[in-house]
């Protein structure tokens, strides 16, 4: 397929399923750049990161936002053609760089990241918006990734807490402003085919590319896959949105989230998601 074919299939990959798979997007330079910001997150935690499900057997380290990589991660995104890559996924004309994520699963003891929305932990809305999945190793589809086709159509369903070993389904915000998840995993296990779920294996240099709206869970590693490296990269374009989160929440978030709160705290539902933080690539 060439080129200007493989465009056209993503886009409509993305805007019909809600994700597409990237192959070769990074040469090895761009990958050894993006390892290396990776490594300096691990190595360097910020204030809101965490290790789920601590001193079990599903234990992954994970974080958000690191405001001390904040400056290698813009030089990062501006280094590489995300913008271009957006812009032409949205048809949109401006592409924005939001903040990344970090998860690090080890020792083949890493388990399944639960099945969530990020729109249920984070105020956003629209259709410009993309998480841009890294791993740094090649990845065997039973430990990739996961993602329910078409869900970011669907129901916006309280987040789990990622507190509850036992529960995937334990409700971020609580009350009845969201429907809590259902139980996925035990729900696959009664009827596998209840659920058209996409993941695929990746190289290196590839990436996995899902809007926010998504539900999607990450597969543990095994004895024989035993680690995986993994950085996200968030973006969003003209048609972003902010929308704000329950106001009557056990969470402690605010209705702008936690990440970014001073400078997201003006908006209210429907404002374009735009503030001076956040990196214009295009």
């Amino acid at each position: 397929m060439d080129a200007s074919k493989r465009k056209v299939f993503a886009r409509k990959a993305f805007e019909d399923d809600g994700a597409v798979l990237i192959e070769g997007f990074l040469n090895p330079e761009q990958l050894a750049r993006c390892r290396s910001v990776y490594d300096w997150c691990v190595e360097n935690p910020g204030p809101l990161a965490f290790e789920l499900f601590a001193g079990t057997e599903k234990e992954t380290h994970n974080e958000n936002a690191n405001p001390g990589a904040l400056e290698q991660l813009n030089a990062l995104v501006s280094s590489i053609p995300f913008g271009e890559l957006f812009a032409d996924l949205w048809g949109s004309k401006n592409v924005w760089y939001f903040a990344e994520e970090v998860f690090l699963k080890k020792n083949g003891k890493g388990g399944r990241t639960p099945w969530h929305q990020d729109t249920s932990y984070l105020p956003w809305d629209g259709p410009h918006w993309a998480n841009a999945w890294i791993s740094f190793e090649a990845v065997p589809q039973r430990n990739s990734l996961e993602v329910i086709k078409g869900s970011h159509r669907g129901i916006l369903y309280d987040g789990t807490n990622f507190l509850d070993a036992e529960d995937p389904t334990a409700p971020l915000h609580g009350g009845s402003a969201l429907p809590r998840l259902p139980d996925i995993e035990a729900e696959r296990r009664i009827n596998p085919n209840k659920y058209e779920v996409l993941s695929w294996a990746t190289k290196p240099g590839d990436i996995v590319v899902l809007h926010p709206g998504m539900l999607h869970g990450g597969a543990p590693v095994d004895s024989t896959f035993r680690n995986r490296h993994t950085l996200v990269l968030r973006f969003f374009g003209d048609d972003s949105y902010f929308r704000s989160l329950p106001s009557h929440s056990d969470s402690g978030y605010t209705q702008a989230g936690v990440l970014f709160v001073d400078q997201l705290g003006h908006l209210k539902d429907g404002d374009r998601f735009r503030a001076p933080c956040f990196k214009q690539l295009r």
